[in-house]
Parts: structure tokens; sequence; C-alpha cells
């Protein structure tokens, strides 16, 4: 229920936005934002790092991206996945389950981010991301990977929080030897 609405301030890719008396960011390019939940068929799951402005720092996150900011306005949802995937972290995936899809942030956002298994990797390419991201490719063995995350922390990265809500995402795609 849309009410008295006023646009505080439009930047390339945001619009802050005050509505009875609540402010909060809608995105005004891309149609939305996909996850990224990377499996080995080693029982890895592959995660990325970059400088985030907002934090000021460093960051661990499943790859992501926006759907539709590359002057495609009818990206589809599973088409933007498979680009972000091979663009972030050089990796081609074979086989694509959508999960789930929900809220980032709903008290600072209305974007909806719609979360992807990926499994049957290949490595195409190093990743890294566009020439502006520098993005830095992890592979973690889930084995362990507590502990990874816990060092990642003490030197000083963040970690976003849906890393840890894929983690029992990533156990269930592994599938036991035969």
């Amino acid at each position: 229920m849309a009410g008295n609405r006023e646009v505080l301030g439009t930047g390339n890719y945001l619009e802050l936005v005050r509505e009875d008396g609540w402010e909060f960011v809608e995105r005004n390019r891309g149609s939305g934002a996909v996850g990224i939940v990377p499996v080995t068929d080693a029982g890895e799951l592959v995660l990325v790092e970059q400088w985030r402005a907002a934090l000021d720092g460093q960051s661990i996150e499943l790859p992501a991206g926006l759907v539709g900011d590359e002057d495609d306005t009818d990206e589809e949802m599973l088409v933007a996945a498979r680009r972000e995937l091979e663009e972030e972290t050089g990796f081609h995936a074979e086989a694509w389950t959508h999960l789930y899809d929900g809220t980032t942030s709903a008290g600072l956002t209305s974007e909806t981010v719609h979360i992807y298994l990926a499994t049957g990797l290949t490595r195409i390419g190093e990743g890294g991301g566009t020439s502006h991201e520098n993005i830095i490719v992890h592979v973690v063995p889930l084995d362990g990977i507590e502990n990874w995350l816990a060092a990642q922390r003490q030197r000083g990265a963040m970690i976003d929080i849906k890393v840890y809500g894929a983690l029992a995402v990533a156990r269930g795609a592994i599938k036991p030897a035969e």
C-alpha cells in the first residue's frame, strides 16, 4: 500500500525514498538480483571476495549480481545467474536448481534475490568479474569451512549472511561416493 512518496536522491543505480515516514533504497536499474550456491563435485563451495564501499572493506559472498543491468532489461533470472557465475568465478554449471527467493534486507530495500544451486561445475576461466570488480575467487572445502570463515573474519573480512544459509544447501548437494 503506497502512501506519500518522496524521492530524496537518485544515483546511477539507486534511489533513496521516503514514504510515510520510512526511508529505504530502491534499485533504478535491473529487475532483481540472483545469488548462486556453487558446489563442486569434490565437495567445495565456491565463494567470492571483493571490496565493498558500504563496508569500507572486503566481503566474502556467494557469487551474485543484478538481473537486467547489462542493457538487457528482459534478462531472465537463470540467464543472469549463469552469466554471473561465469563472470565472477570462471565456473560453468551443468545443473541449476532454483532454491528460493526473498528480500535481502526488508527494512532497508525493496530488493529481492533469487538463490540458485549450481552443480556439475567445470572451470572455464579465471573469474574475477568485470574490469572494475577485482573479485577474488575462493574454492573452499565444506569440511572445515567454518574455520576458514572464522579466519577470514579474523583478518577483517566481513561475511555476507547468505553464505551461512548456503552451507546447509551446499552440504545437501554433495552426493556420497558409491
